[in-house]
């Protein structure tokens, strides 16, 4: 099965090439960053903890534990890699000494091998359910002790990492430690031959991620009114057009609503604004500098503004629900006690979707007629109990134990 997998990567060279060439062109990427593809450039021979998170949501997860591994080993250097270029800018504003971020290299075996010659990390922490087959084996091959924090692994992976369950196998035995999302994902990976002795305390890291309160001028200069404002967060292809409707819809009932509209891909900007403009509602764009004035909607298609989203809206859909993206983190609106909508797709965290919607603390909805309903019916009153309780149901846990289990099983204290 390895064979067959490192056979495919070299079969789809010439797409990853032509799509990473469309990507340049149109100015999403440039030859450095290429060049942090291919393992290429960026600090040498640093001896500092690799830790990989994916993009955005995993950065902004990962930062919590990063500090709490600051804190408990002092001088503790780290290179952060990520699949995205927004990935790498968020963890770039982290601004903590000793942190580097970097473009991950390509699960090629000769782009890891160049990775790893040129930085020589003393250990990888693989944030969620990057598992990459070409990494995690030159890692071991290599006697960089490995950890999986916040494992997350739905029954649909599981089902596809079954078939090669031998390939699984050889990844997951020399793990040092796993701290688990859920204990759903802790049998799912023991099943599938992760050491009983390697599972770590659970790490929903999500639950710890506390966006900042934006500035008080900030938030006023939107001019909105909380009970009035609905926050689509995160959206995804196929999904705004739904949340449009059901807003549209949901005005006629109640007028004084406002949409702000953040897309989980800002880039997407222009394909949002003409899918705005075709359903006749007016809209302001972030990017561009406007303000949302008395405009319906407002597109916010920026990065690093999550916070003052949140804080402005009182209702909040969650994205990548309506469509099969699995849901993003819902740890975020409930730290704003946002009254929590979402679709049926929440597999990313189905652990915590389930524990709200058992609280009474999230309305689920299936499509746009039912949200539609929800973002009429949902008042003041409503919505502030929504957001009290969601808030008081995915509370943040302690990071503290998966720190210290880090710092033990890597022995990061050497790597300061």
């Amino acid at each position: 099965m390895i064979v067959a997998y490192r056979l495919a990567l070299g079969l789809a060279a010439p797409v990853l090439l032509a799509i990473w060439l469309v990507r340049l062109g149109r100015g999403r990427e440039t030859w450095a960053d290429l060049r942090e593809r291919l393992g290429r450039g960026g600090p040498a021979g640093t001896g500092a903890l690799w830790l990989h998170a994916a993009s955005v949501g995993e950065v902004a997860a990962a930062r919590p534990l990063v500090e709490a591994l600051c804190a408990r080993v002092p001088g503790l250097r780290a290179v952060v890699t990520c699949n995205t270029v927004t990935g790498r800018r968020a963890a770039r504003d982290w601004g903590l000494a000793g942190i580097e971020a970097r473009l991950a290299p390509l699960d090629y075996r000769w782009a890891v091998a160049a990775f790893l010659r040129r930085l020589r990390p003393a250990a990888l922490v693989v944030v969620e359910n990057e598992l990459w087959p070409n990494r995690l084996s030159l890692a071991h091959a290599r006697g960089m002790p490995v950890a999986l924090v916040a494992a997350r692994l739905s029954s649909r992976s599981a089902a596809r990492w079954a078939r090669a369950s031998a390939v699984l196998r050889r990844l997951l035995a020399p793990v040092a430690l796993a701290a688990p999302h859920d204990a759903a994902s802790a049998e799912r990976l023991l099943g599938l031959g992760l050491p009983r002795a390697a599972l770590g305390p659970a790490a929903p890291l999500k639950s710890v991620v506390a966006l900042a309160p934006p500035a008080p001028a900030a938030l006023a200069a939107l001019g909105y009114r909380r009970a009035e404002t609905v926050l689509a967060a995160s959206t995804h292809a196929g999904e705004e057009g739904p949340v449009l409707d059901a807003f549209a819809a949901a005005r006629t009932r109640r007028p004084a609503l406002r949409l702000i509209l953040a897309p989980r891909h800002p880039e997407r900007g222009p394909e949002i604004a003409r899918l705005i403009a075709a359903r006749g509602l007016g809209h302001a764009i972030r990017s561009a500098g406007a303000a949302p004035g008395d405009a319906p909607v407002y597109l916010a298609d920026t990065l690093g503004e999550m916070a003052l989203w949140y804080a402005a809206a009182g209702l909040c859909f969650v994205g990548g629900s309506l469509v099969a993206k699995g849901g993003h983190t819902p740890y975020e609106p409930a730290g704003f006690a946002c009254a929590i909508l979402h679709g049926p797709h929440v597999e990313n965290a189905d652990d915590a979707y389930a524990a709200l919607d058992a609280a009474g603390a999230a309305v689920p909805v299936s499509d746009a007629g039912g949200l539609a309903d929800a973002l009429a019916m949902l008042d003041a009153g409503e919505q502030e109990r929504l957001g009290a309780r969601a808030r008081e149901t995915l509370a943040a846990q302690d990071i503290g134990p998966l720190a210290d289990a880090l710092v033990d099983r890597l022995g990061l204290g050497s790597t300061g």
